[in-house]
């Protein structure tokens, strides 16, 4: 492999910033450019301060310090540097370019991690827990994201594939020694592995729920009439004036986008138009787009006006609510004439809160309805049950299934070679999960979304 080189710090001004060395002349490399103040023989894990120079013109760049991790000890398994420069944008971009003249090639985007898959220091189901931790957005996120790093989710893969790998070769001792087979014995053991197995795949399939929920957040969108307090709420929530508050009719006409965490999951927050019969252009797009997310929403808040009766628009709204997980909020229970009987003829099947997005009343009492119908609290983030990533998921369900159709073989008496086919399946099917028998183009993918030097 080639000798590779990046940024491996964000762009923009920080106190620090790092360029990543990894290949086998990684050490040449950096001889050329750096001028340390001590010349003792390079060793693994230590840190030498110095000067990097443009060997050309030689003026110094900047005042740096250098680590060193000899081979195999390093993030890639390869001999790695990392210059510690000065954070300012042109300094990092001025090392890297004397870098990639002096023997170094530009690293693609995820190229170290990538390295250290195929050297065979984490495995690709450990690969994508990098990029999770990178794009954490809470604490429940990170540590999910670190239990999969350290191996929680190949743990159980493997642990799974171990016992398919079990059975498969039972059923090939059966098939190669018949004059020793027992059918009625064979067949009760095989059902009750294939089961055992399923049930196994179908907690790490279900537990993808909470995951999706951890990683991605819940989309959750305001909905409601013109003026009944939808910005307001979504500033009540965020507690700062976000939204544009005025007792003119259709003052939202796009979509608001914010985020807050609750219980350490993200809660993207959508205010919409309000929902009405319109004449005008604009807000006509504005609601036919306030109708078209809600159906994307994982959680609808409808936003009721507790001074005035129902309309034929907050039955609308109303009926919208019906088709997802949603929590009816009854606001303006500050204001003298709110009333509290608004919704006693009405049968729902979902929370119904009463509020003040003015002063803050009930906004706490909201926020507990969300944990609780999401049971936020109960997911943990730690478990080695918890899936999040929609590719794992994807091949999970699919071993799942061709353990099924190994069962239903069974039940239906086919020959058991055939047996053996689904069973391999299932196997290939996780070992892409882990990384055993995967193809090209998909590392290419999964490794392409990864930033330039990690």
């Amino acid at each position: 492999m080639s000798t590779i080189a990046a940024i491996s710090t964000a762009p923009g001004i920080g106190g620090i910033g790092i360029i990543r060395i990894s290949g086998k002349e990684s050490f040449s490399v950096l001889e050329k450019i750096f001028k340390p103040k001590n010349n003792s023989p390079i060793q693994g894990y230590k840190i030498k301060y110095g000067k990097i120079i443009n060997p050309e013109t030689k003026k110094v760049i900047d005042e740096v310090l250098v680590s060193y991790f000899v081979e195999p000890k390093s993030y890639t398994t390869e001999n790695v540097c990392e210059i510690n420069s000065h954070g300012g944008i042109a300094i990092v971009k001025e090392i890297l370019e004397l870098c990639l003249k002096n023997g170094a090639e530009l690293a693609e985007p995820g190229e170290f991690t990538k390295r250290a898959f195929l050297n065979g220091r984490i495995d690709l189901c450990e690969s994508e827990a990098v990029i999770d931790i990178i794009n954490a957005k809470t604490k429940k996120e990170a540590n999910a994201a670190i239990n999969q790093l350290e191996g929680g989710m190949s743990q159980k893969i493997k642990y799974i594939r171990k016992k398919m790998i079990s059975l498969l070769s039972d059923i090939e001792a059966t098939i190669d020694y018949p004059e020793y087979d027992v059918p009625e014995v064979t067949e009760t053991k095989m059902l009750q592995e294939l089961k055992q197995i399923s049930e196994e795949l179908e907690k790490l399939e279900k537990s993808f729920e909470n995951g999706k929920i951890l990683k991605e957040g819940i989309k959750t969108v305001i909905i409601g009439k013109p003026n009944v307090g939808k910005s307001s709420l979504l500033n009540a929530i965020l507690q700062e004036d976000r939204a544009i508050v005025t007792n003119i009719e259709g003052t939202t006409r796009d979509l608001i986008e914010e985020e807050i965490v609750i219980d350490g999951v993200p809660l993207k927050i959508i205010d919409t138009a309000g929902i009405r019969e319109s004449k005008d252009k604009i807000e006509q797009i504005g609601i036919e787009k306030s109708k078209k997310i809600a159906k994307q929403a994982d959680l609808i808040i409808a936003i009721l006006d507790g001074e005035k009766k129902l309309s034929k628009e907050d039955e609308q709204i109303l009926e919208i609510a019906k088709e997802k997980k949603s929590i009816i909020v009854i606001n303006k229970i500050d204001l003298p004439n709110f009333k509290n009987n608004l919704l006693e003829n009405i049968n729902l099947k979902m929370p119904v809160i009463k509020i003040s997005a003015k002063n803050g009343e009930g906004i706490e009492q909201l926020y507990y309805e969300i944990s609780k119908l999401f049971q936020l609290q109960q997911i943990d983030a730690n478990s080695e049950y918890l899936v999040t990533n929609i590719r794992h998921k994807n091949l999970i369900n699919k071993a799942k299934e061709q353990c099924k159709k190994a069962e239903h073989i069974i039940y239906d008496k086919m020959p058991i070679d055939i047996i053996t086919i689904e069973i391999t399946n299932a196997l290939e099917s996780l070992g892409q999960i882990t990384g055993e028998n995967v193809t090209d183009d998909v590392i290419k993918d999964i490794f392409s979304k990864f930033c330039l030097g990690k």
